[in-house]
């Protein structure tokens, strides 16, 4: 990202609790997904949140900011979370690995929300639109 250098100072102090992997391949990280016990996605803003739906596809359970389009893109597939406040994000993310039931719930309402989206379904939909709009 950018201007992130105290968060990149941040990363630095919790060596060893915290990875920085940098630039990640889309089969790495397919891997990072599916071996992921939870995935949390703190975003402040998102233009369409492909992150959290990636996970979703790979059955990793999610939690969502409740900003943006991530509640459009992610449905009830996932748990919310107010990104501005830190005690709900570590209540969230704490209730959710403590419970099986939950987690499993979120993997597969994730992999059904994912399935939904496809790259062929939104070329289809953008040429019905650019051929509404040209006839």
């Amino acid at each position: 990202g950018w201007d992130n250098d105290e968060i990149m100072a941040l990363i630095k102090d919790l060596e060893g609790d915290v990875i920085y992997t940098g630039y990640v391949s889309e089969s790495d990280l397919a891997v990072l997904y599916n071996l992921a016990t939870l995935f949390v996605f703190p975003s402040l803003y998102e233009g369409f949140g492909l992150p959290p739906l990636e996970a979703m596809a790979c059955g990793c359970p999610v939690i969502v900011s409740n900003v943006a389009s991530l509640p459009e893109v992610c449905g009830d597939a996932t748990v919310y979370i107010d990104p501005l406040d830190t005690d709900d994000l570590a209540s969230k993310i704490e209730n959710v690995l403590s419970d099986a039931v939950l987690l499993k719930k979120l993997s597969c309402r994730g992999v059904a929300k994912a399935e939904l989206f496809s790259w062929d379904k939104s070329a289809r939909q953008h040429l019905e639109v650019f051929n509404a709009v040209m006839n």
